[in-house]
């Protein structure tokens, strides 16, 4: 270890911006591993490592870095797996320098950061390669189940940690595949799908049972699926897109970026898309602004690029230094072609019968808000034309409206539209129905997601088996 000394940081090889911006394959390469090593071997074994502090699953970094740097990988894989149930899928999409590698002791040194996500990514792929993977046993079957709505991240890492305990998991999802978000929402050039569906084969191989196109409320209300289970675990994310108001808005050409990014992913899975193929969601030859400034927005413009747009630009209403984002998909856009207009913001959508152009005004940044974030403010008369024939709108989401949703008015809401839950217990105001992830805590990563649905899943176990203990006690008797 402590090769940090005489190695430098380097990432896998990552293929030129002319050759993948042509084709919807990741962008980097795997180590092999020699490098993989080596660059495990830059860890300085920190006594406090801030990596671990600071990735939501707290995965025991430094451990497997160990092990990976001497050739242990089955070991490696073993603690990796241990705190995520998704290693491979976090190793390639977690905006590590936000997390762990921009909190790694030697990079705040000015060394240079572990890789952390690439020797995620090796190990747990030379875990599969080798078949030491293997879907959860549990040590006994137990006759309680659960309910899961919802197949993104969340609800699958808790299926999986209540498939440990025994319990029979149901996971209900209103879309074709399992995956959710990860399927649907994420391009193939950060997750390729097969990576997903060997997961979702993984949980079936271990009697996870999925009920796909299947929407609660539509296909089975609410209170049917209660009775059908001990627990419920509703784990739905967000998906309801912000709006923006300002002239113009609703004109043909203007999409959320969730539709131009399912219609992508889907086109890519070979299923038929009709608003793609009549060019309502293709940017081919066309003239692409994306609004937004956070990771969504980063793969609606690289998506854009892929399907050969005349031009793509990015309008976010801040400075590069204080988007949401990842500054490596920023960097990775950069380089593919992407235009960044920073510190300015849509002002008005121009054209008669279709969106023809964006009028935006420049920002400066004012003082800061209650978050601690400088408030962009608009400068007056610094209006300037961008010319769009597609404008795609990356502002985040918003929970759906869950009581028309589930034909339910008992779920308690917060003020956001988020559900309830008592954060003890993860238990919403309704006995045995739980929220973990996105619909609890808002639009947030995918890591986190898995937390939470690890988290309620211990949750749901300690309430069943309290239950359980309730139900075999003997009645008391009267004294006379």
């Amino acid at each position: 270890m402590l090769k940090f000394i005489e190695l430098g940081a380097r990432p896998p090889d990552k293929r030129g911006p002319e050759v993948r911006r042509r084709d919807f394959d990741e962008i980097y390469r795997e180590f092999d591993a020699e490098r993989a090593a080596a660059q495990a071997g830059r860890c300085s074994q920190c006594g406090v490592p801030f990596c671990q502090v600071h990735c939501p699953v707290h995965n025991n970094i430094p451990d497997w870095l160990l092990l990976a740097a001497e050739g242990r990988l089955e070991e490696a894989y073993e603690i990796a797996q241990a705190t995520n149930n998704f290693p491979e899928i976090c190793g390639r999409i977690c905006p590590q320098d936000r997390l762990c590698e921009g909190n790694c002791v030697i990079e705040q040194a000015g060394h240079g950061t572990v890789t952390i996500g690439s020797i995620e990514t090796y190990i747990t792929e030379t875990a599969w390669r080798n078949g030491w993977v293997k879907p959860v046993v549990p040590r006994s079957e137990r006759t309680q189940s659960v309910g899961i709505i919802g197949a993104g991240p969340g609800g699958l890492a808790a299926a999986e940690q209540l498939r440990r305990q025994g319990y029979q998991v149901h996971v209900y999802d209103r879309y074709d595949r399992v995956g959710g978000l990860l399927v649907y929402g994420i391009p193939n050039f950060k997750l390729e799908k097969d990576v997903v569906a060997r997961r979702a084969e993984l949980l079936r191989a271990a009697r996870v049972t999925f009920h796909l196109n299947c929407e609660i409320g539509r296909d089975l209300t609410f209170e049917e699926l209660r009775g059908r289970h001990d627990a419920v675990l509703i784990a739905i994310g967000v998906y309801r897109a912000r709006d923006i108001k300002a002239p113009g808005v609703g004109l043909p050409g203007m999409h959320p970026a969730l539709d131009y990014l399912i219609a992508a992913n889907r086109k890519g899975l070979g299923d038929p898309v009709p608003a793609f193929d009549d060019g309502t969601l293709d940017a081919a030859g066309k003239n692409v602004v994306v609004i937004g400034g956070g990771d969504t927005a980063m793969d609606c413009v690289r998506t854009a690029v892929r399907q050969g747009a005349r031009s793509v630009k990015c309008l976010y209403r801040r400075d590069r230094q204080n988007m949401p984002g990842s500054q490596r998909e920023v960097a990775h856009a950069e380089e593919e072609g992407v235009e960044f207009v920073w510190l300015s913001a849509p002002e008005a959508f121009l054209g008669e019968d279709k969106l023809a152009a964006v009028r935006a005004l420049r920002m400066h940044l004012g003082v800061p808000d209650a978050t601690g974030r400088q408030t962009p403010q608009p400068i007056e008369g610094s209006n300037f034309t961008i010319e769009a024939d597609m404008a795609i709108m990356a502002l985040g989401f918003d929970p759906e409206d869950l009581p028309r949703m589930f034909g339910t008015g008992e779920l308690t809401l917060t003020r956001w539209g988020t559900i309830k839950i008592d954060h003890r217990n993860m238990m919403s105001g309704l006995d045995g129905v739980f929220a973990a992830g996105d619909i609890v805590r808002g639009a947030s990563l995918v890591v986190w997601a898995i937390r939470d649905g690890r988290d309620a899943a211990e949750r749901i176990d300690h309430y069943i088996q309290a239950k359980l203990s309730a139900d075999a006690k003997p009645a008391s008797r009267a004294v006379a």
